[in-house]
């Protein structure tokens, strides 16, 4: 795969995991509630995840996803129910400084953040139409070589973690603004809307 088609590739990419979405409403939301604790185990989930609509689309098994809907509708409402189980915990979760709350966060267990954000991802719509309808304009996938697939995946885990890691390292910063008790409770809160409403988002599309 060529240079210019690689970068115009991660320019686009980069847009498409910037734009506001439910993925990024998941990250803020969390990262502004409890900081960075979990965040690698939470943006891992969202990589791998696209990077599986990426081996879909490029190994021409997009049809087949296609024609397995009702296995992503089932992750679409596993991700939404997350998501509402994450409301649920920011909305009641006590008032405390961010590395309190991170030594007591009780839904950072990592394996239950990456499959949570990888079920998100997988029934995401905004990832969907990006990797089956938007990205054979971008990449020639049926002259695509090993090579080029692995250069691809390659700039998608690069921008991918970088995106969103500055999500949620600027949100957990935005959190330490916040140092009244009243404040942190309507933070969480604040967050837990936004929790709730990206899994309406996504449960509804």
């Amino acid at each position: 795969m060529s240079l210019y088609g690689l970068l115009i590739f991660a320019a686009v990419y980069f847009l498409a995991v910037a734009s506001p979405g439910p993925g990024v409403a998941a990250i803020v939301a969390r990262s502004l509630a409890r900081g960075t604790r979990g965040a690698p185990a939470f943006i891992a989930g969202f990589l791998v995840g696209d990077l599986i609509w990426f081996a879909f689309a490029a190994t021409g098994l997009a049809a087949l996803a296609q024609t397995a809907y009702p296995v992503f509708v089932a992750f679409k409402y596993a991700g939404a129910a997350y998501l509402l189980y994450l409301a649920y915990r920011l909305w009641t979760a006590p008032p405390q400084p961010v590395d309190e709350s991170a030594a007591t966060d009780g839904d950072g267990r990592p394996l239950q953040l990456f499959f949570g954000s990888l079920a998100l991802t997988l029934a995401n719509p905004k990832t969907m139409i990006f990797f089956l309808a938007l990205l054979p304009t971008l990449i020639q996938l049926e002259s695509l070589t090993v090579a080029g697939f692995v250069e691809v995946a390659l700039v998608i885990c690069v921008v991918l973690p970088l995106v969103l890691g500055t999500y949620a390292f600027a949100a957990a910063k935005a959190r330490r603004l916040f140092s009244s008790v009243r404040a942190i409770r309507n933070l969480n809160r604040g967050s837990g809307i936004a929790m709730a409403s990206a899994a309406v988002a996504v449960a509804t599309r």
